[in-house]
């Protein structure tokens, strides 16, 4: 996550990639959600729960999170290019 970010948000932001790259999306939504309810400006952890979501097939809710995400991007290039973010935003 962007330097500056709450510290609390980065550990949730960091044990959630860990899970979601196990496959544990459920572990790993926890952890999202409450990195962007810590900081609802880190669209990192947006874009996480995002993709979390996707996963689970929670696709509405996919969407408004990648909306949040892109919202919050601030120049992340790997947000803003996203595949997955423009298919769910067209």
């Amino acid at each position: 996550m962007r330097e500056g970010s709450n510290a609390e948000a980065h550990k949730h932001n960091e044990e959630g990639i860990m899970h979601y790259n196990k496959g544990h999306y459920d572990i790993a939504l926890k952890h999202f959600s409450m990195a962007s309810k810590i900081d609802p400006t880190a669209g990192e952890s947006h874009y996480n729960e995002a993709l979390c979501l996707d996963a689970l097939d929670k696709h509405g809710d996919a969407t408004m999170h990648f909306k949040a995400a892109r919202k919050n991007a601030k120049g992340n290039e790997k947000i803003l290019n996203s595949g997955i973010l423009k298919g769910h935003l067209r």
